[in-house]
């Protein structure tokens, strides 16, 4: 059958089925649901990737698989193992290569710029799922099982973006009302461009380089409130306003969601500067970030 099979209809699942079929590849996109975009090339398949022996015939005769599903936040000790275990196997099982999307939660924290080699360390619960899912396909790699690599996103911008800047910041600063941060507004921090990112998975999933370690996908390194600045311009909005998110407004948000439990656990990336650097996915593949007025106005 041939082809590439995008796992999950998350933002950057979608862009990267779009960028496959804009390239000439015929796509197949599974989610639970069969959601996903009426678009050229693309065939949605509803699937529950959990089931392993149904989804290795559904990935059958692919090329490559593109790993960018994704669980409830709040979920994902639970949920994100045995998901990404079925997937790794399935796909072994149809010899197609494996590429995954993961984040930068699996890194130490550190005072400079966060590289590949900075070692995976965490000290949070959804920092060490990462980091284990990761290590977990390294392992199926070197063991020649099949060949695997990683893109590892930041902070998301861009259509469809879940992101504590997407939810908290956008609407309340295009909209001239006072908007929470989670975190530091002023903190340096590496964002991400749901179509670089895709931009990157498609890249390196052609390139005999890319195999067997992570990359990080091209960044937009800035602040909150410069974000938040140049999206009040592009919208003719006021001057943003912003203001931390409080211990208690983190509570009071839970009650209604518990997504917004979890933001504290990951708060030092945003509380401190967290920045990172992506000169292996440039240097290598030429890859490049898009402006951050390009990835807001869109």
């Amino acid at each position: 059958m041939g082809g590439s099979v995008v796992i999950g209809a998350g933002a950057t699942g979608v862009a990267t089925a779009r960028q496959l079929a804009d390239s000439g590849n015929r796509v197949r996109l599974i989610t639970r649901s069969g959601s996903g975009p009426d678009y050229p090339g693309i065939e949605r398949i509803a699937l529950d990737a959990g089931r392993t022996d149904e989804l290795a015939e559904a990935l059958a005769g692919a090329t490559t698989v593109f790993n960018a599903a994704m669980t409830a936040y709040q979920t994902w000790p639970e949920t994100m193992p045995p998901l990404f275990a079925s997937i790794l196997a399935a796909t072994e099982r149809a010899g197609a290569d494996y590429v995954m999307l993961g984040n930068h939660y699996g890194y130490q924290q550190t005072t400079g710029p966060v590289t590949e080699r900075t070692p995976m360390a965490p000290h949070t619960r959804k920092g060490r799922v990462r980091a284990e899912l990761w290590r977990q396909a390294k392992y199926a790699h070197d063991q020649g099982r099949l060949r695997a690599t990683e893109v590892r996103a930041g902070q998301y911008l861009g259509p469809g973006a879940v992101s504590a800047f997407t939810l908290l910041v956008v609407p309340r600063v295009r909209g001239g009302e006072l908007a929470l941060v989670h975190g530091n507004p002023d903190a340096a921090h590496s964002f991400s461009y749901v179509e670089d990112v895709a931009a990157a998975l498609v890249t390196v999933s052609s390139d005999e380089r890319a195999w067997g370690r992570a990359w990080h996908a091209p960044v937009i390194t800035t602040t909150v409130r410069q974000a938040a600045t140049e999206l009040a311009q592009l919208h003719g909005a006021p001057q943003p306003r912003l203001e931390p998110l409080t211990e208690r407004d983190l509570t009071l948000l839970s009650f209604a969601d518990p997504l917004w439990r979890e933001f504290a656990e990951m708060s030092y990336m945003s509380e401190r500067p967290f920045i990172v650097a992506d000169s292996d996915i440039r240097d290598t593949f030429g890859a490049k970030a898009s402006t951050l007025r390009e990835a807001l106005a869109a």
